[in-house]
């Protein structure tokens, strides 16, 4: 069950519209009393009428009252219930975006009878009254919270519910196969099969197949939402920082002649191609000296381990092909993650008088020669970036996943459901099969909120901006 403070009907407002002074703002009211609390606080600009008279979801112009000394002109339409974005009555107030102007009117609206919303209460209010499920309710914070065409992209979709219709075709098959096993429980004194078993263990591995491509799609999904981390590695002095100035076209780290400059990590994001890449510049790789520089490397480690996409820049002009093969085998050792994509870049070609011996052996490793000074061929890092990254997308962008949440649920469903499986193939009873077919279908539901608990939705809509 949802606390107290959320499962009450009464009448919630807030403003909409993020904190500043703006051209204009919108305060939304939503509940049983939203019209009578609005109109006791807003005068039409036609005499006569009131708000539960007028027309729904149309434009009204008017002024807002306090003690007859007018507050502010504004614009407030009116939706009733279930035709809103909460499934109640709701009014959205345009005003002018004056802080003192919204102050006052939230005030008014408080007097009057409604309560300041909680972060995301008017969105859980649309979940408990069926406006949408809560996969996609979690997607409106998403679409708010997105930075780059694809987070948008994603986001939109699993708002619009084309995850939601993947995740009940899924459970609807489970429920069908669950139901063929509790009627064998109903009359397991008599012997009888229902399901035939090679049909169940057909749609088992059906399912599992399906449930194996979500989870595999969290990997690009997740760093779809927040961005897929970069990490510049190098020995100090190769033009790392300069490199990261010349990818952002702005100054993002200093440039120093003296080796070690960057001792910390320097993160930022930028958007490609609709895609966002979160850039992280580090301090130099050698055998540390001072306690700071030591620090220094030990963080650039730490980013190696959290990158999708490490950028190895070394100047062309001083660096060996021998040298270049240790420190990529140094990089093996120290990254598990052997899915890691490394990106060649031999820097400072403007300071070439001749071909390297090497060069061969770095065309074949398909290096990337630029000289990041003179921002020449940067696009050609910028494109091998987004070409790893496409590389990566599965067939079917639909069904990407990109909360953890969902993520953990769909794993502890193909769990059971390998539990079920191995079930069948050891010719277990039908009671003990049902009982992780129902944990498989409890931890499905969670996903959409067929099955919620208080603490799923607590942890989902707190994070929620207030208003939405």
């Amino acid at each position: 069950m949802v606390s107290d403070d959320y499962t009450s009907y009464d009448t919630i407002c807030a403003p909409a519209t993020p904190p500043g002074t703006g051209a204009v703002a919108l305060i939304r009211v939503s509940g049983v009393d939203a019209i009578a609390i609005t109109n006791r606080i807003f005068r039409p600009l036609k005499k006569g009428m009131s708000l539960s008279s007028m027309p729904a979801r149309m434009v009204h112009r008017g002024q807002i009252f306090y003690d007859k000394k007018p507050i502010d002109e504004v614009l407030l339409t009116v939706f009733k219930t279930p035709n809103s974005y909460t499934g109640e009555d709701v009014v959205e107030i345009s005003c002018h975006g004056s802080q003192y102007i919204q102050q006052r009117i939230m005030q008014l609206l408080t007097e009057k009878g409604a309560r300041v919303a909680q972060p995301g209460e008017f969105t859980l209010r649309a979940f408990l009254n069926g406006k949408m499920d809560l996969s996609q309710a979690e997607a409106v914070a998403d679409l708010v919270a997105s930075v780059s065409e694809n987070s948008h992209r994603l986001a939109y979709k699993q708002m619009r519910g084309h995850f939601s219709w993947r995740i009940e075709e899924l459970r609807r098959k489970l429920v069908d196969f669950a139901s063929l096993i509790e009627l064998e429980l109903d009359f397991s004194e008599e012997d009888v099969e229902f399901a035939s078993r090679p049909k169940l263990l057909k749609l088992l591995d059906k399912i599992k197949k399906e449930l194996k491509e979500l989870i595999e799609s969290f990997a690009v999904g997740n760093v779809m939402k927040k961005g897929i981390p970069v990490a510049i590695i190098g020995k100090p002095n190769v033009g790392k920082s300069t490199l990261l100035n010349a990818i952002f076209n702005e100054e993002k780290a200093i440039v120093s002649e003296t080796p070690g400059t960057t001792r910390d990590a320097i993160e930022d994001t930028i958007i490609i191609d609709g895609i966002a890449f979160r850039f992280i510049d580090t301090a130099g790789l050698r055998e540390p000296g001072e306690k700071v520089e030591s620090i220094g490397v030990e963080k650039t480690y730490q980013k190696i381990e959290q990158a999708s996409i490490v950028l190895y820049l070394f100047d062309i002009s001083e660096t060996t092909i021998d040298e270049i093969n240790e420190t990529i085998e140094e990089f093996r050792d120290v990254i598990e993650d052997k899915t890691k994509k490394m990106i060649l870049i031999a820097n400072k070609i403007d300071l070439l008088l001749e071909i390297p011996k090497s060069f061969r052996n770095l065309v074949d490793m398909e290096t990337i020669f630029v000289s990041a000074k003179r921002k020449e061929n940067i696009n050609l890092i910028t494109d091998r970036l987004l070409e790893t990254f496409r590389k990566e997308l599965p067939a079917h962008e639909d069904i990407i996943v990109s909360s953890t949440r969902h993520h953990q649920a769909l794993q502890e469903t193909l769990n059971h459901i390998n539990t079920v499986r191995k079930g069948i193939d050891n010719k277990l009873s039908s009671d003990l099969i049902s009982t992780d077919l129902r944990t498989a279908l409890y931890h499905l539901g969670t996903i959409t909120g067929e099955v919620t608990t208080e603490d799923i939705l607590n942890n989902i809509f707190s994070k929620f901006c207030i208003g939405k």
